[in-house]
């Protein structure tokens, strides 16, 4: 009741004209800035720092938490349409959603992305009020081996639910584990493959990678067909969801929520983790499995909800410990210490205004987001009338204005391309693109966790098994790899039993 309470008074705070006002500035920015490739709501909430200096705190967090949301779902915009992630949670947006767009079904799959991120900015917001205190105390009990194990887990499943066989998948993860080799090894220092180039040192930027994968790469694998047949424009469809769509995304809309919101709040990889957990999820529990891969909208609905309320589950940790799960909360605590605050368990009690207005203004921008999105759907879909040349030279303009954007170094454009030229090799020999960009963003915390288990149990391989919780996640991941061999050998006792059926039946005759 006093969480209800305290609630009825942000919303008190946030629906003043000022913090709406605000709050749709937020949204606008974030849409638009999301649907530019590089340039994520982090980078978008850092360069509006300076801006906000002369804001009122509350204003200006309620804006930031727009950009935040509005930034999510400009990304899986341009995912779903060009292929082209505007940000690392955008990625799975485009394994379903660019099929979706390419078969004149865009504007379904953005209203559905759409509704996601409704419905999980929605349910994610209400656990961050009821639950806050419990996420963050179960946050504090998980350790190096937990991480490890949750990011393995990541690893075998998007390894095994995609492309045509599980080494393609393993093949495609180890490529992106080299990538993201590539700089200073963070426990020694020591340079890893970057050839001697200080610019490397950094690493390559997840951004950069993905852009490279997915829109290069396409544009490349496009360019190289459109020799054979001349790029048509890609009808827009009816834009709305029929009771047939409302019927297979509603189950996601709510299942997404309940696996973004938990990994949100714990540092565990943000956003991505939990879409594609969601991804795998779906695919597993749909009745329609033949149609994955080549444009299910579940595969669009649940990752997008997941994203969505991975975002209020960041803001759990963030505002009860002053712990950043990820880059756009890492900027926003910097952002508090700027105006003094310091987030952590006191700052319910100090600044209670501040708290339940930027709460509750998370519900007023769900609401402005879904209000500003839904119309402009069949808008954005129509991007897809221009011609492919066209269209394809503008997404290559734009991706390398993003990369450039990332580090402001011309070696970027160079690491664009050579990454391109990657992404048109795998889709040349049936890799799939998304275990590569696992592995390029999960691949450095993983080894990290690993090593630090490692350390606390002074070497011993014990140590990465000495939880509840990764006992658990390496059940789990034992069950994965084991099921198609469980699956097989159930086929052929059923195999062995109806020929002995068989062979019973023809001697009775």
């Amino acid at each position: 009741m006093d969480s209800l309470n305290s609630l009825i008074d942000g919303f008190g705070t946030a629906l003043t004209p000022m913090n709406l006002l605000w709050a749709a500035i937020g949204v606008l920015l974030g849409t638009a800035i999301g649907v530019l490739p590089g340039i994520g709501p982090a980078m978008a909430v850092a360069l509006l720092l300076p801006v906000t200096y002369g804001l009122d705190p509350t204003g200006a967090f309620i804006m930031f938490a727009g950009i935040y949301y509005g930034a999510m779902f400009g990304g899986s915009t341009t995912s779903i349409l060009l292929n082209t992630p505007g940000e690392s949670a955008a990625v799975v947006a485009a394994i379903e959603g660019n099929p979706m767009a390419k078969a004149g079904r865009g504007a379904q799959a953005l209203a559905a992305a759409a509704i996601g991120h409704f419905a999980g900015g929605m349910i994610g917001t209400i656990l961050l009020v009821v639950l806050a205190p419990t996420v963050a105390s179960l946050a504090i009990g998980i350790g190096a081996p937990d991480y490890f194990a949750i990011m393995v887990l990541a690893f075998i499943a998007v390894t095994s639910v995609l492309g045509a066989s599980r080494i393609r998948g393993i093949a495609s993860l180890l490529i992106g584990l080299t990538i993201g080799l590539v700089g200073l090894d963070q426990m020694t220092g020591q340079q890893r493959l970057t050839f001697g180039s200080l610019q490397l040192a950094d690493g390559v930027d997840v951004v950069i990678v993905a852009v490279g994968l997915f829109a290069i790469g396409e544009a490349l694998w496009v360019a190289a067909h459109l020799r054979r047949s001349t790029g048509k424009p890609i009808p827009v469809g009816r834009p709305w969801l029929g009771r047939t769509d409302l019927k297979r995304t509603w189950k996601p809309w709510l299942r997404g929520p309940a696996i973004g919101f938990p990994f949100g709040a714990i540092p565990a990889g943000g956003a991505e983790i939990p879409t594609f957990l969601s991804y795998v999820t779906e695919k597993r529990l749909s009745k329609h499995r033949d149609q994955f891969g080549k444009g299910a909208i579940e595969g669009v609905a649940g990752p997008e909800a997941a994203a969505s309320a991975s975002a209020a589950g960041t803001l759990v940790s963030m505002l009860t410990l002053g712990l950043p799960t990820t880059a756009v909360a890492a900027v926003m605590l910097a952002a508090f210490q700027q105006y003094g605050i310091q987030p952590g368990p006191l700052l319910f009690e100090r600044e209670p205004k501040l708290v339940w207005g930027l709460i509750a203004s998370l519900f007023v921008g769900m609401v402005l987001l879904l209000a500003l999105n839904l119309p402009l759907a069949p808008v954005w879909a129509k991007l897809l009338r221009i011609p492919r040349p066209y269209l394809y030279a503008g997404i290559l303009f734009f991706a390398a204005v993003g990369a450039y954007a990332v580090g402001g170094e011309s070696l970027d454009l160079v690491i664009l391309l050579v990454i391109g030229l990657i992404g048109f090799g795998m889709r040349r020999y049936g890799l799939p693109v998304l275990p590569a960009v696992i592995g390029v963003i999960l691949g450095p915390a993983a080894e990290q966790q690993l090593r630090r288990a490692l350390q606390i149990s002074d070497g011993s391989v014990s140590g990465l098994v000495n939880t509840p919780f990764s006992v658990t996640v390496y059940v789990i991941v034992a069950l994965i790899v084991a099921w198609p061999l469980i699956g097989r050998l159930i086929a052929r006792l059923r195999g062995g039993r109806k020929t002995a059926e068989e062979s019973r039946t023809v001697r009775g005759g």
